[in-house]
């Protein structure tokens, strides 16, 4: 068996790991265009903020590794045609050399592609997108420079919050754009979400919510960005407002979803029985939608690539769904969320109640301590949790993967009331938070 994997950072290493370390009879062979693979990509604003000391421990692992496993690999090889039919793929090195490998499997794991507001403008230089390493070396080289004072995020999504908090603490002054009227509305409710706003107002961050960028203006370099409401002088731009799936490949030949992505079944299998999709190119089950969607995370690719090795491999192993469990630090205040906002279940059709609880993590004896914000959301005729945020200056995030995990099992609100949960003091409260936001349901 000879499968080829297209693209090798998340979603097509964890396909290729899978195979090389649990298959070894498995021919593998890799081809990506960048000249890197493996970048933690969500680490990018801590080292251009200078919260770590550079950037090489972002890479986890290297091509050389795979060449040791038994992978052919081919770097810095654009991919530009593919002969679904004959089960053949075409593609150009970067001497312009010209190679083909054949395959009784394909894996596309070619991502995720930022979207570019097409407004007047959009190619003038000291405009960047951050999804490569390249982009964020792009971005850390402007930042140094003593010229740029004044920085426009736009998108205040979770790269464009972190980017925006990691050119404040290179001592910029920071405009944070976005057209919904508050920060991380993708994942957060307005309850939530304004208090992060708070946070990095605080801290010196200039809000412009509620604004859509419509040109950006300059001699050859950007110089202002004009909104539908007023014209700001900026030094340098940082796109943040999202991705979309990298499915040009395959898009005539395969069934897509409504964005694009390849459509594919529990088994990571595309609509050509030979060809698998993975990680943000391909769509994912939602446990809490109870339907396919699109959400793009990393935990989310390496979990498909593992389900879609093993099925190449000759075990059958259906995903299980997720939830888009996620979480976000900003200057020491941090928030998590797993599965649908109220908003988000509202837009889905989903009607939804919730119970929200605020009390601190531990008894009021201890010193280091703080407030807990918790709401959980459930649907009103099963009663079943279908998502949770919580929001605190202490470390709450472990305790999102408890809700990830009863959002898949169906589990219901009341079902939560009475959950056997220990107490110590060092730790939270009698009455713990989860316990009495469920108690709080209607």
């Amino acid at each position: 068996m000879k499968t080829v994997i297209i693209g090798a950072n998340h979603a097509g290493i964890a396909c290729a790991n899978t195979l090389l370390d649990t298959y070894p009879d498995t021919e593998v062979v890799m081809i990506d265009r960048n000249s890197n693979l493996s970048y933690l990509g969500c680490g990018t604003a801590l080292w251009v903020g200078r919260q770590i000391d550079g950037y090489e421990n972002l890479f986890y692992t290297t091509a050389d590794n795979f060449r040791k496993k038994g992978a052919k690999i081919y770097m810095e090889s654009v991919v530009s045609d593919i002969d679904f039919i004959n089960q053949v793929v075409h593609f150009t090195n970067k001497a312009g050399e010209k190679s083909a490998e054949t395959y009784d499997k394909l894996v596309l794991a070619t991502g995720s592609k930022p979207i570019v507001p097409n407004i007047p403008g959009k190619d003038l230089d000291g405009i960047h997108f951050l999804k490569l390493f390249q982009e964020g070396l792009a971005v850390d080289l402007d930042l140094s420079r003593d010229d740029v004072k004044t920085v426009a995020v736009i998108g205040a999504g979770y790269i464009g919050v972190e980017i925006a908090e990691a050119a404040k603490r290179r001592g910029k002054h920071v405009l944070l754009f976005d057209a919904m009227p508050t920060s991380l509305a993708s994942y957060y409710d307005p309850e939530f979400a304004t208090k992060m706003d708070e946070n990095l107002e605080q801290h010196g961050i200039s809000l412009h919510f509620g604004e859509l960028a419509t040109e950006y203006k300059g001699d050859g370099h950007v110089t202002q960005l004009v909104t539908d409401k007023a014209t700001y002088d900026v030094d340098l731009v940082i796109n943040a407002i999202g991705f979309t799936a990298n499915s040009d490949l395959g898009a005539e030949h395969l069934d897509t979803f409504k964005n694009g992505a390849y459509l594919v079944d529990k088994h990571q299998k595309t609509s050509d029985d030979s060809v698998y999709a993975v990680g943000d190119c391909a769509t994912i089950y939602s446990n809490a939608l109870d339907d396919t969607t699109y959400i793009a995370l990393a935990t989310n690719a390496v979990r498909s690539g593992i389900v879609a090795g093993h099925n190449i491999g000759g075990t059958v192993l259906d995903a299980i769904g997720v939830q888009g469990s996620n979480g976000i630090s900003i200057f020491g205040y941090n928030m998590v969320s797993t599965g649908l906002s109220v908003t988000a279940a509202e837009k889905a059709g989903i009607d939804v109640d919730y119970t929200d609880f605020e009390d601190l993590q531990k008894p009021g004896f201890i010193k280091e301590n703080a407030l807990v914000k918790i709401r959980i959301v459930y649907e009103k005729s099963s009663r079943r949790v279908i998502g949770a945020q919580l929001a605190s200056t202490e470390d709450i995030s472990a305790t999102i993967h408890m809700f990830s995990l009863a959002i898949q099992e169906h589990v219901t609100i009341d079902e939560l009331k009475l959950l056997d949960i220990f107490f110590l003091p060092h730790f939270n409260q009698p009455y713990n938070y989860i316990t009495m936001a469920a108690l709080g349901a209607k």
